[in-house]
């Protein structure tokens, strides 16, 4: 019986060392937190919480980069130096080493490699010779060297070569005979002039060119053929600080005037192929302030102004950070009369989630409330449309419901068809008080419905309590695994003191609001995933004689100042909340809020962008004064 007791003792104490061990598995678990993002020039391409990971990640494409998602400072870059440019057209790839833009330029006619990082160009092919055998030519006359050339022209019979930086008739091998029985046939070539409709003949091609040459943008033409022969032109423009000061024929000639000059480019077919002036331009708010020829170190003087972007010479945007905050709202209505009311008020909204659809029993089956007229008015303001779909926050209807895979089926189809059907963005799902024995069927649930939901095109997004990670483990709501798939996640970040609550506090602290986003990160959302859902409304708390809570309201925002108005009142900040405590006494009652007001809305929009959030989404709209759609306009 001893050894028996002794037995049992030491299994109880197993038991509970692997409970606490299980416990501290759970609250120790790794922390997910992106902390990395790569990118490709401006365009986000994905978030990593190794940097590692996130470097490797980027080596796959060009013109990629990673920075720290706190300080935005860059810790690996993959942008190429030397570019390739052909006819001043840019070739689409931009090369790492000088030899792998030699090699591509080579291949090419009249072909130049810049270096990004430095002015002007390293090499060119830009021919100083081209050799004629009358008045033909082919694209492999043309050459640098004029002895070249020459044994070239030797091998032809009435050859010559025109030196292209003069456009002049430089050498042939005619004789004295030959030329005078040129003169002595029909005249076949017309000079025509850029400023005149008069043209004049010429027997022989050489006389023609010596005329030609005393015209500017004069072009002779092969009445015979049809053909063009010869161009006196001059396609290379110089220009200064973006105003023309010369033109040339030869790009060499332009480089040399060009040099002379501060602040110049040149120009071919309207494409800049030269500049003494740096590649990477810094821009706030649309002004430039500034040049580089380092794109670190463009980055790196942006990063000091706000709204800043860096740009290229051909003014595509490598760097910005300009964030712009996504601003959703929801309506709480279906009726289109109430919906415009309220959207004409939100002059910042992006997304709209009118509440349309409903579940309505355990089949599967929904109530539809859509309106095709409103998408049709919603999408004319330049407004997305994700309508809101809703479980009735029936827990035993839902589980019913997520243990039936045929009225699950039933349910996505329908819905997914009919929002396609509206022609719909999105669709909004908002399926609360859901039984914690249903995590894994309502994880399994949603992934059916995004991927139903992807196949025609709509984009899904979940509502979520902002919770905690101490319990999340327990809750309906496996964020790491819906993280994996969800196009956006909502965190609705108020509620933090309810009807239910014990105490008095504000619907939605900053700081419980901030842990919050931190907590949904830490599950391995992308910043760009996570939206950070606001409150357009308070919660007033009565107090009796003795300080005892005896009830408490919801306000709209909106009826604050109304409130104000009618009650004298005290007025106190809350350093640790963020907000304006408000106290008024009224009838023997000392009633208390947490003030929501552009301060505190301001602190919400300011921490989604210090967090590099994907928006912000309003609970709800027509409870907020419109003051507050100035903020956010200000603010997005």
């Amino acid at each position: 019986m001893k050894n028996w007791k002794c037995r049992l003792s030491l299994l109880i104490a197993v038991a509970l060392i692997c409970q606490v061990f299980a416990v501290s598995i759970v609250s120790a678990k790794e922390d997910q937190t992106t902390r990395y993002r790569v990118y490709q020039n401006d365009s986000s391409l994905k978030e990593f919480s190794s940097r590692n990971q996130a470097i490797a990640y980027a080596k796959y494409f060009s013109n990629s980069y990673v920075e720290d998602l706190k300080t935005r400072r860059w810790l690996w870059s993959s942008f190429p130096t030397y570019q390739v440019i052909v006819q001043g057209v840019p070739l689409n790839k931009v090369y790492a080493t000088y030899e792998q833009a030699l090699a591509t330029a080579k291949t090419q006619k009249d072909a130049i490699i810049k270096n990004l990082q430095k002015p002007g160009i390293l090499w060119d092919n830009y021919a100083d010779y081209q050799v004629y055998q009358g008045d033909k030519t082919l694209p492999q006359w043309s050459f640098d060297d004029f002895d070249a050339a020459r044994q070239e022209a030797k091998k032809w019979g009435n050859a010559h070569i025109i030196k292209l930086k003069t456009n002049q008739w430089v050498w042939d091998n005619l004789t004295d005979k030959q030329r005078q029985q040129f003169r002595n046939q029909a005249p076949v070539y017309e000079l025509r002039f850029q400023t005149s409709t008069e043209t004049k003949r010429f027997s022989f091609l050489q006389d023609a060119i010596r005329e030609a040459l005393k015209h500017d943008e004069s072009t002779i033409l092969n009445t015979a053929t049809g053909q063009q022969v010869y161009a006196n032109s001059k396609p290379f423009v110089v220009k200064q600080s973006g105003r023309e000061i010369n033109q040339f024929a030869h790009l060499e000639m332009a480089i040399r005037y060009a040099k002379g000059y501060v602040n110049t480019s040149i120009e071919f077919d309207n494409r800049e192929v030269w500049t003494i002036m740096p590649h990477y331009q810094v821009y706030q708010k649309d002004r430039h302030v500034q040049s580089f020829h380092t794109i670190d170190s463009a980055v790196s003087y942006a990063l000091g102004l706000a709204r800043s972007k860096v740009v290229d010479r051909q003014g595509e945007t490598l760097w910005d950070n300009t964030l712009r905050l996504k601003v959703w709202a929801w309506n709480g209505t279906a009726s289109d009369s109430a919906i415009k009311a309220q959207v004409e008020q939100a002059t910042a909204l992006d997304v709209d989630a009118p509440t349309w659809f409903k579940l309505t029993d355990a089949k599967g089956n929904i109530e539809d409330l859509s309106s095709p007229s409103l998408v049709k008015w919603l999408h004319g303001r330049g407004i997305e449309v994700h309508p809101l779909v809703h479980n009735q926050f029936d827990s035993q209807l839902t589980s019913k419901f997520l243990a039936d895979s045929d009225a699950q089926k039933h349910f996505i189809r329908t819905l997914v068809d009919k929002s396609a059907e509206l022609g719909v963005d999105g669709i909004n799902m908002d399926f609360e008080a859901v039984s914690a024995s249903d995590r894994s069927a309502y994880t399994a649930f949603m992934k059916q419905l995004v991927t139903y939901a992807h196949s025609k095109g709509l984009e899904v997004s979940i509502d979520l309590p902002r919770g905690s990670a101490a319990w999340n483990h327990k809750t309906a709501y496996d964020h790491e695994a819906l993280a994996q798939f969800m196009d956006t996640i909502i965190i609705m970040a108020y509620d933090q003191h309810w009807k239910g609550s014990t105490v008095p506090g504000p619907v939605a602290g900053i700081k419980w609001v901030e842990q919050g986003v931190q907590e949904f990160l830490s599950y391995g959302m992308t910043r760009d995933q996570l939206v950070l859902g606001m409150p357009f409304y308070i919660r007033e708390w009565k107090l009796d004689g003795n300080g005892k809570l005896v009830g408490n309201r919801a306000l709209y925002a909106a009826a604050v100042e109304t409130l104000l108005k009618e009650n004298a009142y005290t007025s106190e900040w809350d350093e640790t909340n963020g907000h304006h405590k408000i106290k008024y006494v009224k009838d023997g009652y000392t009633y208390v809020f947490w003030k929501e007001d552009q301060n505190s809305l301001t602190s919400r929009l300011d921490l989604a962008q210090e967090y590099r959030l994907g928006g912000v989404a309003a609970w709800r709209l027509g409870q907020e004064p419109s003051n507050f759609w100035e903020t956010i306009l200000t603010e997005k």
